[in-house]
């Protein structure tokens, strides 16, 4: 090794210089190894964060739904193939069936299979009768109320009268109806904590299950302006949701936010 040397400076001095240099060259190399460490501290973090969890859709979410005030599930179609899935696919026979005597109305059912209930109470027959009257044409058209009714799996037959046929999503209903006279209309969304999703139905049923509850009334905001003003509610509330994931769960008809 080959070693410089000013032949300015005394041996002393020189060895002075030399020793001065090597102290500098340690400290770059510790400073060096001080940032290798850190770097290698905030890759292993990189590592170790956990991606944001997808949530996994449950089977019913594609179709109208919500809890009722009892806790059972109410689904109904959006289109009259979904009609056919709700009624041949998913209703059993301890599920009670519902449909409103009005034009678009959906096929709906209370999922009575699904609970450990024997009976469905009073309170979640009128909840679904509500639910199936303020999805049909009567809440677009600006109706308070509209007439329901509910019977049994059994009733509910695709068995037409002789020289007649039924397209799809109609269904003949046969023997007595269990009818609900003047069903008031009723419309709420609210998030569902449990779940994390926004639920829409009867009012009472959405303000029991849920928080951030917004009442919808018949108004004069179209659907798409009330899904946006409703994306923006929630977004102050530090809840995210997509337009299209509440335009899903509105019925159609104009709006105005109550709450």
């Amino acid at each position: 090794m080959e070693i410089e040397l000013d032949l300015d400076k005394t041996i002393e001095e020189n060895a002075t210089a030399y020793f001065q240099k090597s102290k500098l060259a340690r400290k770059k190399i510790l400073g060096l190894k001080k940032a290798i460490v850190i770097t290698e501290k905030i890759a292993e973090k990189k590592v170790i964060v956990k991606k944001k969890e997808v949530r996994k859709a449950k089977w019913f979410e594609k179709y109208r739904w919500f809890f009722t005030s009892d806790g059972l599930l109410v689904v109904g179609g959006k289109t009259a193939i979904q009609n056919e899935e709700i009624v041949k696919k998913y209703m059993d026979k301890k599920d009670i069936y519902f449909h409103a005597e009005v034009y678009g109305a959906p096929h709906c059912i209370i999922k009575l299979s699904d609970s450990k209930m024997n009976a469905v109470p009073e309170l979640s027959m009128k909840e679904a009768a509500m639910f199936a009257a303020t999805f049909s044409k009567a809440f677009e058209s600006g109706q308070s109320s509209a007439d329901a009714y509910s019977v049994k799996p059994n009733q509910v037959s695709k068995r037409a009268p002789s020289g007649t046929s039924l397209g799809t999503g109609a269904f003949m209903i046969y023997g007595e109806r269990n009818w609900f006279k003047k069903t008031t209309l009723s419309c709420a969304i609210g998030y569902l904590q449990k779940e994390k999703i926004l639920m829409c139905g009867p009012f009472d049923a959405i303000k029991k299950k849920c928080i951030r509850v917004y009442e919808l009334k018949f108004g004069t905001v179209e659907k798409n302006k009330t899904a946006k003003l409703l994306q923006e509610k929630y977004k102050e509330k530090g809840l995210i949701f997509n337009n299209e994931e509440i335009l899903s769960l509105l019925p159609n008809g104009k709006f105005e936010i109550v709450g």
